[in-house]
């Protein structure tokens, strides 16, 4: 089958991975993908965040970058018709995001069927976390854009929910959620990981993996560090960049407890394997309610153990004491107490591991089989003509 991918991603981040892969896994299923989006996107490399635009959303009011948004509908709508035209795809497989229209205006228009991968409620995620100056449009259109779409595929229940809330019709809402290439982590199976790092040489690792925020929690770790009761050899390590490394370094220096945190930058998607294979516990420490983690999978795969949220999108996941360990995330101990028991528990880490590995061939945790769900309902949508009428409300 012949697939447009179109998208607004501009930064190189875990966006760009499951981009990235599911696509790659499309090409191995034997389908022809095209991608459409940002020219800068195609040039950047991995880890990139555009400054300029981050600048411009940080200064310009609320209104005026919502605007501008609007406003970039006009040539991906031209862009799309151009190279609609040229390739003549099957369906549309579209990653959502706020304001973007012209993916459904082509759908509407010339009747080519259109997928849609919803990874957050960006209207009520921006206006809770940036704001929002078109807040009452913004909802509505989010709205409009879900309803519209052959298939809408949110990454986890939790927000498959809250779509079929917001009016979409529930046969049309699939869940498909993020996963991993087992191939990457395959030699770890039966390989025990080695501490390449030199200062790691009998250390505990506690290890997270992603662009670093301060709702992470990270700074509780460090402060888990620092206490009389935590075993002398805990070690934590940060794969990855984001504006709370600053914040964490120098907390870590208060602390004293800097000779106990590597903070390794960003690592390449080819040597995060080997990085996550030094973890001895993985730490998934705060995650919003209706997001489906790709480090998460990276952990699983890798056999760790993991201290997660108990929370339902986790739950959809893992289960508690079985294939994790889920702590409060009510509770502001409650993450430390998990650690805690796991680096003085190797036989539970060991089991936890090994059930969380299980999972990704179990339940089928792989980018090559959300690529055959995806063709699958691509197909189906091409041979109703459209899976359901247009709504336009």
């Amino acid at each position: 089958m012949r697939i447009l991918y179109h998208h607004r991603i501009r930064s190189k981040d875990g966006q760009a991975v499951h981009l990235e892969e599911l696509i790659s896994a499309l090409r191995r299923e034997g389908h022809e993908v095209l991608l459409v989006g940002p020219d800068a996107f195609a040039r950047a490399a991995f880890g990139h965040d555009p400054k300029l635009l981050a600048l411009a959303k940080k200064l310009a009011p609320n209104v005026i970058y919502e605007l501008l948004e609007l406003g970039y509908n006009l040539p991906a709508w031209l862009r799309l018709r151009r190279v609609c035209a040229e390739f003549r795809p099957d369906f549309i497989y579209e990653r959502y995001n706020l304001y973007l229209l012209a993916g459904i205006w082509y759908r509407k228009l010339c009747g080519v069927p259109l997928l849609l991968e919803v990874n957050a409620p960006v209207a009520r995620e921006r206006a809770n976390f940036g704001g929002l100056g078109l807040s009452r449009l913004a909802g509505w259109l989010e709205r409009w854009v879900w309803r519209n779409a052959d298939y809408v595929l949110p990454v986890t229940t939790v927000l498959g929910d809250e779509i079929r809330v917001a009016g979409t019709d529930g046969r049309c809402i699939v869940v498909i959620p993020n996963a991993i290439d087992p191939e990457k982590f395959a030699y770890l199976a039966e390989t025990p990981a080695p501490k390449n790092e030199p200062d790691l040489s009998g250390r505990l690792v506690l290890g997270f993996t992603g662009f670093v925020r301060d709702w992470h929690g990270l700074d509780s770790v460090l402060r888990l560090l620092a206490r009389p009761d935590a075993p002398a050899n805990l070690h934590l390590m940060i794969l990855g960049e984001g504006p709370a490394v600053p914040e964490l370094q120098a907390l870590a220096r208060e602390l004293e407890v800097s000779d106990r945190v590597t903070f390794a930058g960003l690592v390449g998607r080819d040597s995060l394997a080997r990085r996550v294979a030094e973890f001895d516990i993985a730490l998934l420490p705060r995650c919003v309610e209706y997001c489906s983690p790709l480090k998460l999978f990276e952990y699983m795969a890798a056999g760790k153990a993991i201290a997660a949220p108990d929370q339902a999108n986790i739950r959809e996941v893992l289960e508690g004491a079985v294939s994790g360990l889920l702590f409060s995330p009510d509770q502001p101990e409650a993450m430390a107490e998990a650690i805690l028991s796991l680096a003085r528990d190797g036989a539970l880490r060991d089991r936890l591991g090994r059930a969380a590995r299980a999972l990704i061939a179990s339940r089928g945790y792989t980018w090559e089989h959300n690529a055959r769900r995806v063709s699958a309902l691509g197909a189906a949508a091409v041979r109703a003509g459209r899976a359901r009428p247009s709504i336009s409300r």
